[in-house]
């Protein structure tokens, strides 16, 4: 029994108190502060979405979060060196993840506050798809630099995190089942009574290999490796994103087109990916449920858990494309962070079941040794104790908000030049952009949330691929006008462009 005297119970509830108040992580929104965000870059206020980022995160020396939404916030102004800065800076973070990852395996419980309190005081490491997306994010904001480049080393530890998060997903599956065993515990999703498990258990999510692995990742790595006249390693990005996308014609033309294009070079052409990025990632808020547990004859104890919201008042999706006032095309959604999202919860409810019931285990153990004891001002700390568990039990609501919930393509060869860009949602709204398009290949970025459209405008360098010289073809156009026939699916063999003048040699 936990013998307490009268000058020791007060300071250890007060300390209890004091590590319950809002303001500390066991007790923060952050859905409540992400929504304003989110809201202010959905009404093309950025500037103060970037001001309100700063005054909610006062001390973010290692707030992987912070990082992640001031990157994006930065990007959409088109700040793309400043962008690359703030996400090297969550990058270095993902790495001690990563450090860490390989040595610890699959652990299930990172800190006692896991225990004590909920899963808010557990470090965020960031969800699996965030820690590759973030170098997808970083592979097109080089891009969009003009420095392929480093974007190909974006594209090579795209590949390497995958593969540790992996390894450590299979640790953590194995970890959680051999605990659960132990103490009697289940851990299954569809248990939940009372939680919308249809939400996670849908085909679109059901379909998805795993919850990391995005088809716009590999299909974007299949893009650089051929523009870097690397066919070898392009083939398996096309290869992969299929795999993760299958009976999607435009990933399949990717792959099926690869030599050819390689071999029909035209000097005056340039392959253009489109990149469209619609919406923002769910929102996470908690909800308890009441749960029946065996271990330690807790009977029915209530767990929070965190639950997704989609939001399609901020999503619309994008339509079609045209070029020059030309005929539209369609847009093809090949990544779906939402059911990533759901994919990757749904993996992870097993471990947050498991802390749950341990965390109602010691929360429970300590407040019967209270309550047990003849000292009145014992009882009274497990009074306090009992309405701190029902305050603070509450589900991790942290995510990376200002990620786009889907990603959609669509691919042309188009002259060199300047060319108007127009991309219709599906409220029927039309924003267009001209944007000058040069080299051997060129991403176009553009994001809409909501009816507020923000584009990218490409910078051209010395390290962007280049071509082969070889004959020029002739490029169509439409009868009775001058707008642009566009060719899907097109590209070009490419070079990587020396930004060094060659010193003649004297004989």
């Amino acid at each position: 029994m936990l013998l307490l005297s009268r000058t020791a119970t007060i300071p250890l509830t007060i300390a209890f108190l004091t590590l319950a108040l809002p303001g500390c992580s066991a007790m923060r929104s952050y859905d409540g502060e992400l929504r304003q965000t989110v809201d202010l870059v959905a009404q093309g206020n950025i500037d103060q979405a970037l001001q309100l980022q700063e005054q909610n995160n006062t001390n973010h020396d290692n707030d992987l979060l912070y990082f992640l939404e001031k990157g994006e916030l930065l990007r959409l102004k088109n700040q793309y060196n400043d962008s690359v800065a703030t996400w090297l800076s969550a990058d270095t973070l993902v790495n001690e993840w990563e450090n860490e990852a390989k040595i610890r395996g699959g652990a299930i419980l990172d800190n006692i506050g896991a225990i004590l309190l909920n899963d808010k005081t557990r470090r965020y490491d960031g969800h699996d798809y965030e820690k590759v997306m973030l170098s997808t994010q970083l592979a097109l904001n080089h891009l969009l630099s003009g420095h392929w480049d480093l974007a190909r080393t974006e594209i090579k530890k795209t590949h390497e995190r995958e593969a540790i998060i992996a390894q450590y997903r299979a640790q953590e599956i194995d970890a959680v089942e051999k605990e659960s065993r132990q103490k009697g515990v289940s851990t299954s999703f569809k248990e939940l009574n009372g939680y919308p498990v249809a939400t996670l258990d849908s085909l679109e999510v059901s379909e998805l290999k795993n919850g990391y692995q995005s088809a716009f990742s590999h299909y974007l790595a299949g893009f650089v490796y051929e523009a870097l006249n690397e066919p070898s390693l392009a083939a398996p990005g096309y290869r992969q994103a299929i795999e993760l996308r299958p009976n999607t014609q435009l990933l399949e033309d990717g792959l099926a087109g690869l030599d050819r294009r390689n071999s029909d070079l035209n000097a005056n052409t340039t392959d253009v990916l489109l990149v469209i990025e619609s919406g923002a990632a769910p929102a996470l808020s908690s909800v308890t449920i009441p749960i029946p547990v065996f271990y330690n004859n807790l009977g029915v104890i209530p767990i929070s858990f965190p639950l997704l919201h989609s939001d399609p008042i901020r999503t619309a999706l994008p339509h079609s494309v045209s070029i020059d006032a030309g005929i539209p095309q369609n847009v093809v959604g090949i990544t779906s962070l939402d059911a990533m999202a759901k994919r990757a919860l749904r993996d992870d409810i097993p471990s947050i079941m498991l802390r749950g019931v341990l965390r109602a285990a010691v929360k429970t153990a300590s407040q019967r040794a209270l309550m047990r004891s003849d000292n009145g001002y014992v009882k009274l700390a497990g009074i306090a104790l009992n309405v701190m568990n029902v305050i603070t039990e509450s589900a991790d609501e942290r995510s990376w908000r200002t990620l786009p919930s889907l990603i959609s393509i669509a691919r042309f060869t188009l002259p060199v030049g300047k060319h108007t860009f127009s991309v219709m949602n599906s409220n029927g709204i039309t924003s267009s952009e001209s944007i000058n398009i040069d080299g051997s290949h060129a991403l176009v970025a553009v994001r809409t949330l909501g009816d507020q459209t923000y584009w990218s405008q490409p910078i051209y360098s010395g390290q962007m691929p280049v071509r082969v010289a070889q004959p020029s073809q002739k490029i169509e156009t439409l009868d009775g006008d001058k707008s642009t026939r566009i060719t899907p699916q097109a590209s070009l063999n490419t070079q990587t462009r020396k930004n060094k003048t060659k010193k003649k040699v004297k004989k």
